[in-house]
């Protein structure tokens, strides 16, 4: 058996994870169309996989022990509530984080055993560089980038894509929500 595995991100227009300024969450784009969507694909079962620097984030933002009481949106809850492993080679378990599990060693090694091993889909949401590196490998079955409606050429950070091989991508399926924001979903395939 092998599991799918869906590197999953969010991005502007030119290919920013995230920006500084007032943007706010979601570049402040969001709507219930987007939120109801995301709730769908995380009610799905699956299992989580995070890079050390992302599970840090989440974890400052999102832990019970972060002193936030409300998680916000009913997608990221069910985010925070699937199971979930971290590959590092640096984090020690037990994290603050329900049901993660530390997994030492290589990304690529890592991901795919898990891959072979998993009676569920796993999904990546974050986690750039580990997952451009599981891209290369050829590890990544599906690509879904939500872009929202917005350049942030002067405020980005977090290129999604720096850094990262080329690759051809095949749309396997796309959709407009809240009339402006593109999720696509695409199945890459190095180039050359």
């Amino acid at each position: 058996m092998t599991a799918t595995y869906t590197f999953d991100v969010f991005s502007s227009l030119d290919g920013f994870g995230t920006a500084t300024g007032d943007w706010g969450g979601y570049w402040g784009k969001q709507g219930p169309e987007l939120l109801d969507r995301r709730l769908a694909i995380y009610r799905e079962q699956q299992r989580m996989v995070f890079g050390p620097k992302t599970i840090r984030d989440f974890i400052q933002m999102l832990a019970p022990s972060s002193g936030v009481t409300e998680v916000g949106d009913p997608w990221v809850v069910h985010m925070v509530k699937t199971p979930a492993f971290v590959v590092s080679s640096t984090l020690e378990g037990p994290l603050d984080w329900p049901d993660a599990t530390v997994i030492r060693g290589d990304a690529i090694d890592v991901v795919a055993r898990l891959k072979e091993e998993s009676d569920v889909p796993l999904r990546s949401h974050g986690s750039l560089s580990m997952n451009r590196a599981l891209m290369a490998a050829g590890l990544v079955d599906y690509l879904q980038v939500t872009i929202f409606p917005v350049i942030t050429g002067r405020t980005g950070t977090g290129p999604i894509f720096e850094g990262a091989a080329d690759f051809d991508l095949e749309l396997i399926e796309q959709r407009t929500l809240d009339h402006n924001t593109q999720e696509l979903i695409y199945r890459p395939t190095l180039h050359g």
